[in-house]
């Protein structure tokens, strides 16, 4: 399974390049690391490592760096169910303001 996501920018119409995004996963009572990257020129990043588990994990997206300081969500979380370990996930991000919008992509 590999996971993989697309920060848009849709205030701009352009991809969000710089944006640090963090996996986790649930493991117990907490969450613990499973991933780092940075959204490309593009705006994308497939983060790399061992297929995740079935089980809760989430992305976590430095939107600040994208927005800037004064960003109204300077952080998004998005927590999602893994299922299927074999299967492929892309879970793209779409920034404004004071908005964002995420789905399960293909």
């Amino acid at each position: 399974m590999s996971i993989s996501t697309h920060v848009l920018d849709t205030t701009r119409g352009v991809p969000a390049p710089g944006v640090g995004v963090r996996l986790e996963r649930l493991a117990g009572t907490g969450w613990e690391p499973a991933g780092t990257g940075v959204t490309d020129a593009d705006g994308r990043l497939r983060l790399a490592g061992d297929a995740p588990s079935p089980g809760r994990h989430r992305l976590i997206f430095d939107a600040a760096a994208h927005l800037g300081p004064d960003a109204f969500f300077p952080e998004i979380v998005i927590v999602f169910e893994v299922t299927d370990p074999a299967a492929r996930l892309h879970v793209p991000l779409l920034l404004s303001p004071y908005g964002y919008t995420t789905y399960r992509g293909s």
